[in-house]
C-alpha cells in the first residue's frame, strides 16, 4: 500500500471535547464513526483512495462498533450496497472516484434514488476535475440532477467536512434520499482541526442484527412503484430536502459592508474566493470578507426563497461556480427571472466557461467584477497591480525563454514491469508493421505516451478490450487490448472477456499483472497475495473457466520472451481469443517491500547482494536507440567523455533499481552492446574479498593496468 495511517489511527477514538488534528481524509472517517454508521464500502480511486487504506488500517476501531467494511470490487458494487439502507433503519456511506467512478454506478444509484432510502445513505465522492485530475473533465452536479440526489460541497476546513458527513446522513433520512457528499482533492488533504464528538454505536451492527426480514413492494423499481416514486420525489422529498437545508442552516451567510452587491460560492471554492478578496483588498487577514458571501454547502437543490433574500436590494451578484455546463448558474437566473428580480447574475463571462477556478483565474475575474461594481476605485489598487504584475511575469517568461517550456509528461516509474511491455510491442512492430492498440485505464494508460505513442482509444476502467469489438472485424490483422489486472477484475472479465468469447473475436490481449491497483495507490485486489483466510483469485482460472483456450505467461521483463509470444499470438492459426499474463509485481511496491528488509538486513551485518545496470561509455555509439525503446527514467544522457566524439552517451543513473529492462531492450533490440550488469556487496564475506582479488588481478594482467580499483567493496 502507498501509504499506512497505522499511526494516526488512534485519533479516530478521541472523544467528547478533544481536540482532532490531522487530515482531511482522517476527518471523513471520525465524522463517518461520530454519525453512527452501519456499514462502509467504496472502491479505490484518487483523491479518495485513502479513505479506503485508514477504514482498512482501522479495522480494529470498526469491529469494536460492529460496523462492517469492505473493499468492493467495482463502484457498481459499492453503490449497490446502499441497498441496505432502502427498507432498514441503517446508515450506509460508500466512496469512490467521481465522475468516472459516478458512472460505473449510475444504474445502482439511479434505482436507489427512485426507491429512497429509510437508513441514511452517504456517497462520498472524490470530485477529480481540474489541474491535478487524471479523468475526463466532467463534473458530478449531472448526475445529482439527473436521478435528483443531494448534492453537498462543504467549504474544504476539517468542521464543515465533518458537519457535512453529520447532517448529509441527517438529510438523507429527512427526505429519504441519498446524499452526495463531493471533496476535492485539496479537501481531502487538507490539514486542521475540530472538536470531537464520541464515536456512535450503529442501530443495528454486526453486533445487534436485525431481528427480522422487511418486504415492501412500494420501494421495487417496477410499475406502478415507479409513478409513485416520481411523485414522491416533487411532493415529498425535495419539499423535506429544503426543510431540512434551511433548518439546520447547511448553507451559510457571511455579512458584509456592501449592500448593493453579493458573491454566491460553491463551498469547496470558498478558501480560493477568500484569498482572491483578500488580494484586491476586500477582505482582511482573517478571511473578513467586506462583500456579503452566501455559501453554498449545498449546491443542489438550491434553496428558492434563501436565494431570493440573499439578493434582494442587489443590483448584481458573483457566482463563482466551477466547470460546465454552469447548472448553478442557469438556475440562479431561472430564480430570479421568475421572481421578477432585478438583481443580474456575473459569472462565467468574469470567470473561465470551464476548467478549475485556480488562484489567477479567481484572482483575475473577483478582480474584473470589484472594478465594475466600483468596489475597486482603479486599476492601480493593490489587487490590481497584483493581477499585472502576474500576468507580466508570464509574459516576461515567454520572452525570456524564447520558447514555451517543454511538457514533462507522467510516464511509468523506474523499474515498472509494465514497460518492458511496450517495449515489446514496438519491437513486434518493426517486424509485422502497425497494430492497431486499444489502450484501458491505469498506470499503462502511460503507454499512450512518448518514447511508445500506443493506444488509440481509452473508454473506461476494464473496457480496453470491448473497445476493440467494431476494430477486430475490420482490420486486416489482430488487434491488440491491454488490460491491468485491476481492470480485469473490475470491469474487464465480463465486459471484455466474456462479450470476446462469446461473440468469436479473434484478437490478442495482454493482461499487465503486476498485483495491486497501482495507480491509485498499490491497493489490493482480489488477485493479490492476501494471506491469511482471504482467497486469492486466479486469473489463468477465470480465463479457463469463460472457455478461453490460449493462454500464456511470461515474466514482464524478458523482453525477447514477449517479443516471441505477441508474434506467436498475431501468428497462430488459432482462432478466437488469445490472452497473454505480463507477470511482474508493481516496481514501487516491491521496493516498499524490499528496502527495509535490506536497511535491517545492512544494520545487522548481514550479506547485502543489489544489482545495478550501466552502460560502458567506450562502447556507447551514441544513437539513443536504447532510451527511445525502453522509457526508464534512469537511462539518460552525459556529455561524452571521448574528446573525439560529440555526441552525448547514455548513461543509468542512481535511480536504477536493476530490474534490467535496458539490458534486456538492448537485447532484443540488437542494439549496441554497451549495457554490463554489476553486482554489489555489501558486508561481503571472506570469501566474496578473495574472490574480488582474484577476479581484479585477472582483469589488471589482462588489461595491463593498476589490479585492485578502491571503493568496489563497501
Amino acid at each position: 500500500m502507498e501509504r499506512t495511517f497505522a499511526a494516526e489511527v488512534g485519533k479516530l477514538s478521541l472523544g467528547n471535547g478533544e481536540v482532532f488534528h490531522g487530515e482531511g481524509i482522517l476527518a471523513v472517517t471520525k465524522a463517518l464513526l461520530q454519525s453512527g454508521v452501519s456499514y462502509i464500502g467504496g472502491y479505490q480511486g484518487a483523491p479518495v483512495s485513502h479513505l479506503l487504506d485508514v477504514l482498512g488500517d482501522a479495522r480494529d476501531v470498526l469491529d469494536e462498533l460492529g460496523i462492517y467494511f469492505e473493499n468492493s470490487a467495482s463502484e457498481a458494487g459499492a453503490a449497490a450496497m446502499l441497498g441496505a439502507s432502502i427498507n432498514y433503519p441503517l446508515r450506509g456511506a460508500v466512496t469512490w472516484k467521481s465522475t468516472v467512478g459516478t458512472n460505473v454506478a449510475s444504474d445502482a444509484l439511479s434505482n436507489l434514488a427512485s426507491a429512497g432510502v429509510r437508513g441514511g445513505a452517504l456517497v462520498i465522492l472524490g470530485e477529480d476535475y481540474g489541474e491535478g485530475s487524471s479523468i475526463i473533465q466532467e463534473r458530478t452536479h449531472a448526475f445529482a440532477m439527473k436521478s435528483q440526489m443531494w448534492l453537498l460541497d462543504p467549504r474544504p476546513n476539517l468542521s464543515s467536512i465533518v458537519d457535512a458527513v453529520e447532517k448529509g446522513f441527517e438529510l438523507s433520512e429527512a427526505s429519504n434520499t441519498p446524499v452526495m457528499l463531493q471533496l476535492r482533492i485539496r479537501a481531502c488533504h487538507v490539514h486542521g482541526s475540530f472538536v470531537c464528538r464520541n464515536n456512535r454505536r450503529p442501530l443495528h451492527s454486526r453486533t445487534n442484527p436485525l431481528e427480522r426480514a422487511e418486504f415492501d413492494y412500494g420501494r421495487i423499481c417496477l410499475p406502478p412503484s415507479i409513478y409513485q416514486h416520481e411523485r414522491q420525489k416533487v411532493e415529498e422529498r425535495w419539499p423535506a430536502a429544503l426543510d431540512y437545508i434551511r433548518s439546520a442552516g447547511l448553507n451559510e451567510i457571511f455579512d458584509g459592508e456592501t449592500r448593493d452587491v453579493g458573491i454566491i460560492v460553491q463551498g469547496g471554492l470558498y478558501n480560493g474566493l477568500v484569498r482572491a478578496l483578500q488580494r484586491v483588498g476586500l477582505a482582511d487577514a482573517f478571511g473578513r470578507s467586506a462583500v456579503p458571501i452566501y455559501v453554498l454547502n449545498v449546491v443542489y437543490p438550491l434553496v428558492p426563497d434563501e436565494v431570493l433574500a440573499f439578493c434582494a436590494g442587489k443590483r448584481s451578484v458573483l457566482l463563482v461556480e466551477e466547470g460546465q455546463p454552469k447548472y448553478i448558474e442557469d438556475a440562479l437566473e431561472a430564480l430570479l427571472r421568475r421572481a421578477g428580480a432585478a438583481t443580474t447574475v456575473q459569472g462565467g463571462n468574469v470567470f473561465a466557461l470551464g476548467g478549475e477556478y485556480s488562484g489567477d483565474v479567481l484572482l483575475k475575474g473577483v478582480a474584473a467584477f470589484a472594478q465594475a461594481m466600483g468596489l475597486v476605485p482603479s486599476a492601480t489598487t493593490p489587487g490590481h497591480a497584483d493581477v499585472g504584475r502576474m500576468l507580466g511575469l508570464k509574459a516576461l517568461a515567454a520572452t525570456e525563454l524564447g520558447e514555451p517550456v517543454p511538457m514533462r509528461p507522467p510516464g511509468f516509474c523506474v523499474g515498472c514491469p509494465e514497460r518492458p511491455v511496450f517495449s515489446a510491442l514496438k519491437l513486434l512492430q518493426q517486424e509485422i508493421g502497425p497494430i492497431h492498440v486499444s489502450a484501458d485505464i491505469g498506470c499503462h494508460t502511460f503507454g499512450t505516451l512518448p518514447p511508445f505513442n500506443m493506444g488509440s482509444t481509452v473508454l473506461g476502467y476494464g473496457l480496453g478490450l470491448a473497445s476493440s469489438a467494431a476494430v477486430v472485424p475490420m482490420m486486416g490483422k489482430r488487434v491488440v487490448s491491454v488490460m491491468g489486472d485491476g481492470g480485469f477484475w473490475h470491469n474487464g472479465f465480463t465486459s471484455g472477456v466474456v462479450n470476446a468469447v462469446y461473440n468469436g473475436h479473434d484478437s490478442v490481449l495482454v493482461i499487465l499483472k503486476n498485483g495491486y491497483t497501482s495507480a491509485t495507490g498499490t491497493q489490493n485486489i482480489p488477485s493479490s497475495r492476501q494471506g491469511g483466510t482471504r482467497p486469492e483469485l486466479d486469473i489463468e482460472r477465470a480465463l479457463a473457466g469463460v472457455g478461453v483456450k490460449w493462454v500464456r505467461k511470461v515474466p514482464s521483463y524478458e523482453v525477447s520472451s514477449m517479443v516471441r509470444t505477441l508474434g506467436e499470438a498475431m501468428t497462430t492459426g488459432e482462432p478466437g481469443l488469445k490472452v497473454i499474463i505480463a507477470d511482474g509485481e508493481c516496481q514501487l511496491e516491491r521496493q516498499r517491500r524490499v528496502k527495509p528488509d535490506t536497511a535491517r538486513r545492512l544494520q545487522a551485518g548481514e550479506r547485502v547482494l543489489r544489482t545495478r545496470f550501466a552502460v560502458d561509455d567506450s562502447v556507447c555509439t551514441g544513437d539513443h536507440a536504447c532510451v527511445r525503446l525502453s522509457g526508464c527514467p534512469s537511462l539518460t544522457i552525459k556529455p561524452n567523455p571521448n574528446p573525439l566524439r560529440s555526441d552525448p552517451v547514455a548513461t543509468v543513473n542512481q535511480g536504477c533499481v536493476g530490474c534490467g529492462l535496458c539490458g534486456e531492450a538492448a537485447q532484443a533490440g540488437t542494439l549496441c552492446p554497451s549495457f554490463y550488469k554489476v553486482d554489489i556487496v555489501q558486508n561481503p564475506s571472506r570469501w566474496d574479498r578473495l574472490l574480488y582479488r582474484i577476479r581484479q588481478a585477472a582483469i589488471g594482467m589482462l588489461a595491463a593496468r593498476d589490479p585492485m580499483p578502491t571503493g568496489a567493496l563497501q
